[in-house]
């Protein structure tokens, strides 16, 4: 007997057959720990999805619902939850993208659109998406609701409106939303207080549509490439903030250490900057200049090499990917993905090297990054386990660190990776620097890292208005 509710209109994909049992184990690149899945649901539109959330909340004593995009949330969990005793929603067959205006900046997407195919939509008009350097098969929303980090900005930056599927069936629309002519000026906030961001890592609803703003596409563009050793760490990462606070980096500003360059196929042995520059023709040419100027001021740095003049080897596959990334084209995306995992995005769980990620804020000063490199040596020293990191600066006072670890996919290996990665989260957290995304086995820090009990109490209770059988399962941020 199925313990799947009766009356389920979407495409079952596995089911739990005869008794309470689960699924087999699905695999995850970062081996977390598997979750009982009774199921697996494909629903293809919106109208499947409010039915299948109607059925739930008719068998309050049944598994609960654990919706998923493409599934490709690498290094924190893939599509595993956080709690077991689940059925996974999977929404990628939900993948229209419903309208597009490039005059206004926006498009109205599903969450089975994928980075690649909304940037090729794209190309050749005068707006971009806002990239991450993920594979290119990676969904668009479903990274936006998880508040990752694009090649531009924070890609909550990029997001104007939500549709959702409460937990009782009914579908609402907040923040922006184009009216038929799409005459209105967008504007996420609108009046009163605005619920959109009670729906990012959130399990308060299942999102199933998002107005995207899409960015200008600069009439040139330019990378520049600019090296330098460890000794050096803090002083150039100084230097790259006074570059970012007086405007002469567009986008955000990437540094990559020596592991990282190494697990996606770069050359050599230093630190290395990968600073964009955009605008109209004879700004960047300006904005160039400046840069090469300042970097042999500064007496910091090796030769400052560009992408007009010194195009990426062929074996430097994060130039490669970063030149076209910045400007909206995931050309090159799967080559680093191969490189780091070596499979291509539909073979990363089942058959790609161990992953593991963890990602803190940190302030933007040399200072903080220099004691973050050292917290990480300190990792190894205690586990053996060597992390990779790259700095993405998000604005003059905040970087995003990606932290990284590679590993053979064996019990043992595994095991010493997970080691360093609860090691990080300690560490990490204990000197002010707290992730701002959780991976499926370390959901609980949420409360230890939260400032303020009393406002986890009241998302708890807003949990609990709006879910009162417990329709939706408890995310990784609940």
């Amino acid at each position: 007997m199925s313990v799947l509710p009766a009356g389920i209109p979407a495409e079952v994909i596995h089911a739990a057959g005869d008794g309470p049992r689960p699924l087999p184990a699905a695999a995850n690149v970062g081996m977390f720990r598997p979750r009982d899945v009774y199921g697996v649901l494909r629903p293809r539109t919106v109208e499947e999805v409010r039915e299948v959330v109607l059925a739930f909340s008719h068998s309050p004593h049944g598994p609960r619902l654990h919706a998923v995009s493409t599934g490709y949330n690498w290094g924190l969990g893939s599509r595993e939850p956080a709690v077991g005793d689940v059925v996974t929603m999977d929404l990628s067959g939900l993948d229209q993208v419903r309208r597009t205006d490039t005059d206004g900046g926006w498009a109205v997407i599903e969450p089975g659109v994928t980075q690649i195919r909304l940037a090729a939509m794209l190309a050749g008009t005068g707006r971009m998406l806002n990239l991450t350097a993920s594979s290119g098969h990676t969904s668009v929303l479903g990274n936006i609701v998880d508040r990752g980090v694009g090649l531009r900005r924070q890609r909550t930056m990029d997001l104007a409106g939500l549709e959702v599927v409460l937990p009782d069936g009914e579908l609402i629309r907040t923040g922006w939303w184009p009216n038929e002519d799409g005459t209105t000026a967008v504007n996420p906030q609108g009046l009163g207080p605005s619920p959109l961001a009670l729906f990012t890592q959130s399990d308060l609803g299942v999102v199933t549509a998002a107005v995207v703003r899409l960015l200008p596409r600069p009439e040139a563009h330019r990378v520049l490439r600019a090296g330098f050793g460890r000794k050096d760490l803090a002083a150039a990462l100084d230097e790259l903030r006074r570059w970012t606070a007086q405007g002469l980096v567009s986008g955000v500003l990437k540094v990559y250490d020596t592991v990282s360059t190494a697990s996606y196929g770069g050359v050599g042995g230093e630190y290395l900057a990968h600073i964009c520059v955009d605008g109209t023709r004879r700004s960047v040419d300006a904005v160039t200049r400046a840069i090469e100027e300042e970097a042999a001021d500064s007496g910091l740095f090796g030769p400052v090499l560009r992408s007009d003049e010194q195009p990426a080897a062929a074996d430097d596959l994060v130039a490669r990917a970063l030149e076209r990334a910045y400007v909206g084209d995931p050309a090159h995306n799967e080559e680093m993905l191969r490189s780091a995992v070596g499979r291509h995005a539909a073979q990363v769980d089942t058959k790609g090297g161990g992953w593991l990620f963890f990602l803190p804020l940190l302030p933007f000063t040399g200072r903080a990054v220099a004691q973050a490199q050292d917290l990480l040596d300190k990792v190894h020293a205690e586990t053996g386990v060597r992390a990779g990191s790259t700095v993405n600066a998000l604005d003059p006072d905040v970087i995003d660190l990606v932290v990284s670890f590679r590993f053979p996919r064996t019990e043992q290996d595994a095991e010493r990776a997970h080691r360093a990665l609860d090691l990080t989260y300690e560490m990490f957290s204990a000197a002010g620097f707290v992730p701002y995304r959780l991976d499926s086995d370390h959901h609980s820090w949420v409360d230890r890292l939260s400032p303020d009990p009393a406002a986890r109490a009241f998302v708890r209770r807003l949990k609990q208005a709006v879910d009162p059988h417990g329709v939706i399962a408890s995310g990784r941020y609940a």
